[in-house]
């Protein structure tokens, strides 16, 4: 098979006509020459990668976020499965690993640092991996690097635990991904030099900055919640050799209309230059994780992208990967794809669920005068919570200090454990004035969460979510819109657009209900993460993250 077109070298940093020679799915000849005159040839250029991505996020299954995310010219991912793994442990790990195979895609699947992510006395996951599991994990072909490591603190203090799943990493050659915001300049010293070489995590430039002082890689994270680009845009001409892009935590709704295709386009229309988007979009994935996924040199594996121009518009054509399309656009009209027939049976999936229907007496709050209450303060583009105290001078969910309905409740309850209660706490910044949420994808241990306008809604949103054993509910007045997540109470066995659709009928009725936010389920799923500042909440208590230590609700 010859391409032929305008050949984009990254590598050589020039573009050129010419043809590349592919057989057996590998590049063959590339030879720079004329093209016949009489055609508009297109741009021929390495494809794109996420460099840390949570596919389980997406609530697709591997093999369909691939087919998905290959339409936008993505060529590969960098993939931490520790949300499964937080469910199923090394056997999620591997329910992964035998998806991505079946996709004609790249998945470099790594292994899950903090599973759970604390555990312990502050929140209950569905499975434990710990570091003789992961020294196991590191030994096998298909696992090639360690996840994020966002017990940042482990690492700092010494832990014996951490520190071996570290040494694990480093024994075999495989790198290290960091997870670790808010860090000082001496901290992050100290991190970086006990083998963390990415991070995630950098909100500021100063951040950012310091992280690549420090000899860490920024990762430029444009997720569904949290968008870090705007502050660091300025590192891929700062330090493009330093700098890859990501998604992290991205829904199917996003995913559909775009990838990492839209941050290049983004940074291009900026003013960035050409080559440093490139080199951070295509080149430096390949280079820190040791992969060879195709750089259009002869001998690469087959794999590049095919795109009409260079700009700010452009737009992804084919998608090659190992020599086979898999994905082109016809230009009469686009690419539709068969859908496989979907079964209504949910059951046999690999699943971890064992909570039990709660009613309104379980979500109780007493709420007096004079009581001092902690209420977490969300914000719409961010995983970060402010922590607010207040002294109550009436009951925090109608207190005049707040327009009605700005303070809420939050609902944790454990799914693991058939005897367990729920936890009620606090929340401000979801607005839903008649409805409620709920949600088996609660980061990272996955339990069941929910907000709401009243116990009753509430408690209807969970009782859904446990019959359909996990799962996302949006309730607006009478009516609900449901997906079902039977894939270990994460992932739909749907067609990928498919589970983009449901997402849009929920994120619409989320709406209906009052709530502005963009990526409500997202913000909700991220007020369970003990490891992000500043305040949240588990299946067993508030958790001041910032001073690492439990709070009376």
């Amino acid at each position: 098979m010859i391409y032929r077109g305008k050949i984009v070298d990254v590598l050589q940093q020039r573009i050129y006509d010419g043809e590349i020679m592919v057989s057996d799915g590998i590049i063959k000849q590339v030879k720079e020459c004329p093209l016949p005159s009489g055609q508009d040839y297109p741009y021929i250029m390495p494809g794109f990668i996420d460099s840390h991505v949570h596919v389980e996020s997406s609530m697709m299954m591997p093999v369909e976020y691939a087919r998905v995310a290959a339409e936008h010219g993505t060529i590969g991912v960098i993939a931490d499965p520790h949300e499964i793994g937080n469910v199923l442990g090394v056997e999620g790990v591997n329910v992964m690993i035998r998806s991505g195979c079946q996709a004609q895609f790249n998945f470099l699947f790594g292994a899950p640092s903090c599973v759970p992510a604390i555990g312990g006395n502050v929140e209950t996951s569905g499975a434990t991996i710990d570091s003789q599991e992961i020294a196991a994990l590191m030994q096998r072909e298909d696992i090639g690097f360690l996840a994020e490591m966002m017990n940042f603190v482990g690492i700092l203090q010494g832990d014996s635990e951490v520190m071996a799943k570290v040494a694990a990493a480093q024994k075999n050659g495989k790198p290290i991904d960091g997870h670790a915001p808010g860090l000082t300049w001496e901290e992050r010293v100290r991190y970086a030099k006990a083998g963390i070489s990415t991070d995630h995590e950098c909100a500021t430039l100063d951040e950012g900055r310091n992280c690549i002082r420090a000899g860490m890689k920024v990762i430029i994270r444009e997720g569904s919640a949290a968008k870090d680009y705007a502050a660091l845009h300025m590192l891929l001409d700062e330090s493009p050799d330093q700098v890859m892009l990501c998604t992290d935590d991205y829904h199917a709704d996003d995913l559909v209309r775009g990838h990492i295709n839209v941050i290049v386009k983004r940074a291009l229309r900026d003013g960035h230059d050409l080559w440093n988007v490139l080199q951070a979009a295509c080149v430096n994935p390949q280079h820190h994780y040791g992969v060879n996924w195709g750089l259009l040199q002869e001998g690469d594996p087959a794999t590049f992208i095919i795109v009409n121009n260079l700009g700010p518009h452009l737009t992804v054509q084919n998608t090659i990967i190992r020599g086979t399309e898999a994905y082109g656009y016809d230009l009469s009209f686009g690419s539709i794809s068969a859908r496989r027939l979907i079964t209504a049976d949910l059951s046999g999936y690999p699943n971890n669920f064992c909570a039990t229907p709660i009613s309104v007496e379980d979500i109780r709050l007493d709420i007096h005068r004079g009581d001092t209450k902690h209420i977490i303060h969300a914000t719409d583009g961010s995983l970060y919570t402010n922590h607010e105290v207040e002294y109550v001078t009436g009951d925090p969910m109608k207190d005049a200090r707040y327009p009605w309905h700005e303070v809420q409740k939050v609902v944790v309850y454990n799914r693991y454990d058939s005897s367990a209660r729920p936890v009620v706490g606090l929340v401000r910044g979801f607005g839903i004035r008649h409805g409620a949420i709920a949600s088996s994808v609660a980061h990272d241990c996955h339990n069941i969460v929910a907000i709401g306008s009243t116990d009753e809604v509430i408690v209807r949103a969970i009782n859904r979510v446990i019959e359909m054993r996990g799962g996302q509910v949006a309730i607006a007045d009478e009516e609900m819109v449901e997906m079902a997540l039977p894939i270990a109470g994460l992932m739909s066995p749907l067609d990928g657009h498919e589970v983009a659709y449901r997402c849009r009928l929920l994120s619409d009725m989320v709406a209906l209900s009052g709530c502005t936010m963009k990526a409500p389920f997202i913000t909700m799923a991220f007020l369970c993460l003990p490891v992000i500042p500043e305040l949240k909440i588990t299946d067993k208590l508030l958790w001041d993250s910032k001073n690492m230590e439990g709070v009376s609700i």
